[in-house]
């Protein structure tokens, strides 16, 4: 990790990946969307078997994209789209959770709420979307999808629990040491048996285009800054035959 603005921390095989940025509400600008991918690059190549997401501060989760800063691509942040995210990745959600900060939280694979938790996704009263926000209708059922996402209306915990956004609500302040409790399990769980049943259910559900942009993006990207695509550029440039690595 490079910056203190997104922290990872590693115990008894649980990563603890922190947005620090509470004096802003936690908004999402370009440091902490880099701090979250390279979070979930640590994640994936380390020993930790899962994750629980979380943010500083008691006001909120995130209030979605930084307006005085926003960051250039968004969907890097996201994981399993901005990012491979093989093993389990728990949202412990507390306060305001808006626009862009709700597409991190549809993407883990439990949630756990805090009672004072409120979803609210305003882009189409603002003009504007990322379009990632459209996966939610393969994760909750249409209609309530397409509420959430066109009315920009408030969600508080338990319509979000009934919607099946969230797996549970928890007394205020409670909703990490919650989480915590179901990575142990998780944790301590056959490896191969939840990567199995994550990359299965990955496949079954519908990709929206945003989604499957994201991730072809991602891919490119990773070939295009890759050592190969470097030497391949150099050696064109000094006219001599390339040496792939494969890295």
């Amino acid at each position: 990790m490079t910056s203190d603005i997104v922290t990872y921390t590693s115990e008894d095989r649980v990563a603890t990946i922190t947005i620090n940025r509470a004096d802003r509400m936690n908004a999402l600008n370009e440091a902490v969307i880099v701090g979250l991918q390279e979070a979930w690059q640590t994640f994936e190549a380390g020993d930790d078997r899962v994750a629980v997401i979380h943010a500083a501060g008691d006001r909120a989760w995130s209030v979605g994209a930084d307006v005085k800063d926003p960051p250039r691509e968004m969907w890097q942040g996201v994981p399993s789209v901005g990012a491979t995210v093989s093993k389990p990745v728990i949202a412990a959600v507390h306060g305001w959770c808006i626009g862009g900060a709700y597409c991190i939280v549809q993407m883990c694979d439990l949630v756990v709420a805090s009672a004072n938790t409120k979803f609210k996704y305003p882009e189409a009263q603002l003009g504007f979307t990322g379009g990632l926000i459209a996966s939610a209708v393969a994760r909750i059922p249409h209609k309530v999808a397409m509420e959430f996402m066109m009315l920009g209306e408030d969600f508080d915990a338990e319509r979000a629990l009934a919607a099946g956004m969230v797996n549970k609500v928890v007394p205020e302040g409670e909703e990490l040491s919650s989480a915590l409790e179901w990575a142990g399990i998780l944790a301590n769980s056959a490896p191969l048996v939840l990567e199995t049943v994550k990359q299965f259910s990955l496949a079954t559900l519908n990709k929206s285009p945003a989604e499957a942009g994201a991730i072809s993006r991602d891919q490119l990207l990773t070939v295009r800054n890759s050592e190969d695509g470097k030497e391949g550029g150099l050696a064109f440039a000094e006219k001599r035959t390339p040496e792939f690595k494969g890295r």
